[in-house]
């Protein structure tokens, strides 16, 4: 295994907040990692640096001559109107037999690539995109959050050709399950450090926290150590007796040293104001038909949840997810037929471009008040605001210096503050790292109202999830199954569409502990599959 990128106390600071301080770390050929790392800590940093997209302030970062570096853009590099085989094969500079057989890889058939780009969904340009950086034959990957806006297929796709890619890679995601799936060794940045594992993620917390047990258990004992030598030289000190036992405890007392144990990060956790629980019907959809003006994307609609419900709205990218989220909270017409909320509901809708209409001129706090419900205290909103990381005096920032990433996170702190009987939410968790993501999730399945919501997040929607919509040609269907069920259905159905043999444990990595299907869900699953084949 041959070294490809050595970083050698590297230093990188943002004005006064220092990123990296005398950071190091070796990277090898086909070590396949997971970047990990608070909001912020730097791992964004750290993958531009080595792409050249950032420079250092000291330090080096050294590549070997067979280093052969790949990386997802995050801009697009399309040019208009250009279709998929065109720009694969002007941006590679690769034949168009190649660029048809790599676009295979990722299930992109031959009437996609004679399609202009800008035509796909988001989930298919991403796809382009990574089939543009495979034909580069590279190495070593840097994918700086590939799993954003991708939907289920496509992140099962990612995963497939991960796990059998003959090369090294950094990946940083804010989704556990991804890295778990991909990734044979975990490097996290932290105070200014990187400290690499050669362990999968769920290793590498287990492994910290038993060092971490270690060292207080050590210190305490250290402590109890000292305070008993001296209390001898406390006792015997001025003795003549025993002078000489007494500077023989001090230097003993100076030779104990304590473990260096960092300031621990704070435990992220989110409470939700409570709301008051409702019963009976939450919604009900009657023949709805959604779409635009010039497209119907769905019609014949007829589903319905109980106050109560967590409902994950779930289908590829471009199938009408967002269509039908935008169309049960007021935000798009029905093209037909209508959908029914239950009596006094109070309904909040977080959507994906929502926080680019915060007023720029408020501070973090001031937005926060302005949401709040009445009988919210200051110290709730703050708290609120501290789960979503605006600590100290991030509360007195202007809305017109945060970030878009920040701006997300404030706008869903915000509509929690609102105390809504109904949440429905657009892809609430790409701005937040995976430790918020949990802690939002554990937060949302204690929630006492009804939930509506868009994840590719696997954990998150496996936390929060009782219910599933499936959107897909046309449909808007209850599934019968839950989420483990439906993401083995996925995990099959791409299986076969690639002609590769299934795999069987899919269920049991999601969820260990499968609830039992009852006889009547059980056929209606039975029934859903007919149709769905």
């Amino acid at each position: 295994m041959g070294v490809l990128i050595q970083i050698n106390n590297i230093h990188k600071s943002y004005g006064p907040n220092v990123i990296f301080d005398e950071a190091s770390v070796i990277l090898s050929s086909e070590q396949k990692i997971g970047l990990i790392g608070r909001n912020g800590a730097g791992k964004s940093t750290l993958c531009k640096l080595i792409t050249g997209h950032e420079e250092l302030d000291s330090g080096e970062i050294r590549k070997s001559s067979d280093l052969r570096l790949s990386y997802l853009e995050q801009q697009d590099p399309f040019k208009q109107e250009e279709t998929v085989i065109d720009f694969l094969m002007r941006y590679t500079g690769r034949e168009e037999w190649e660029c048809g057989e790599m676009a295979w890889r990722f299930q992109l058939h031959h009437d996609l690539l004679e399609k202009p780009i800008k035509s796909l969904s988001g989930g298919f340009q991403t796809r382009v995109k990574l089939v543009s950086m495979m034909l580069r034959q590279p190495n070593f990957l840097i994918l700086d959050e590939p799993t954003n806006y991708l939907d289920l297929s496509t992140l099962i796709l990612l995963e497939n050709f991960l796990q059998d890619y003959n090369g090294g890679f950094i990946i940083v995601s804010h989704d556990r399950e991804f890295l778990k799936r991909t990734c044979e060794e975990t490097l996290e940045v932290e105070n200014g450090q990187l400290t690499i594992y050669p362990g999968k993620i769920e290793d590498y917390f287990a492994f910290k926290t038993e060092q971490k047990e270690q060292a207080l258990a050590y210190n305490k004992n250290v402590e109890a150590k000292r305070k008993q030598l001296q209390r001898f030289v406390d006792r015997f000190g001025a003795k003549a007796s025993k002078a000489s036992q007494a500077r023989s405890k001090k230097k003993q007392i100076e030779r104990l040293k304590p473990i260096e144990i960092d300031n621990p990060l704070a435990t992220v956790k989110v409470k939700i104001p409570l709301v008051e629980k409702r019963n009976g019907l939450a919604l009900r959809c009657e023949d709805l038909a959604i779409g635009y003006p010039e497209k119907v994307v769905a019609k014949n609609i007829r589903v319905e949840a109980l106050c109560g419900a967590r409902v994950a709205i779930l289908g590829d990218n471009g199938q009408g997810k967002t269509t039908f989220l935008r169309t049960i909270a007021g935000d798009l017409q029905a093209k037909h037929g209508a959908h029914r909320w239950g009596n006094n509901l109070k309904i909040a809708y977080y959507a994906q471009h929502v926080y680019q209409a915060i007023d720029p001129t408020l501070d973090v706090y001031s937005y926060l008040d302005s949401r709040t419900a009445d009988g919210i205290t200051s110290q709730e909103i703050l708290n609120i605001a501290g789960s979503f990381l605006f600590k100290g005096e991030d509360v007195r920032k202007k809305v017109s210096v945060l970030s878009g990433g920040e701006r997300a996170r404030l706008c869903l702190a915000g509509m929690l503050l609102t105390k809504s009987n109904v949440l429905l939410l657009d892809e609430p968790t790409n701005h937040l790292d995976f430790e918020t993501v949990e802690a939002l999730g554990n937060a949302l399945k204690d929630f006492l109202g009804t939930i509506f919501f868009i994840s590719h997040d696997r954990t998150f929607v496996n936390l929060v999830a009782t219910e599933i919509f499936d959107v897909k040609e046309g449909r808007v269907i209850n599934y019968p199954g839950d989420y483990a069920e439906y993401v083995y259905y996925l995990e099959r159905k791409v299986a076969e569409e690639m002609g590769e043999t299934v795999v069987e444990n899919v269920v049991e990595e999601i969820n260990p502990e499968p609830q039992k299907v009852s006889p009547k869900k059980s056929q209606r699953a039975e029934k859903f599959q007919f149709e769905m084949d």
